[in-house]
């Protein structure tokens, strides 16, 4: 089982979403493609916006990112 689930991310993605509103995340597509995005920004180089990454790979460090709300997924507008 994956900790944290996929509907977890989503609501945490969702969360500025207003009432009315379509939500950012729609689908579990959108939370593995952000977090393999971000994946790959961190094996670039750049610097995780979560603590105690040190032990973690680089999918993991993102979905704790994301999970945090450190990590937001902007829309297609």
């Amino acid at each position: 089982m994956l900790h944290p689930s996929y509907t977890d991310l989503m609501e945490i993605a969702n969360s500025d979403v207003e009432d009315g509103e379509t939500p950012v995340v729609q689908s579990r597509y959108s939370i593995v493609m952000a977090t393999a995005k971000r994946a790959r920004q961190l094996v670039k180089g750049d610097e995780p916006l979560v603590e105690d990454y040190n032990y973690d790979k680089p999918l993991s460090t993102a979905v704790k990112e994301l999970y945090e709300g450190k990590l937001k997924i902007q829309g297609d507008e």
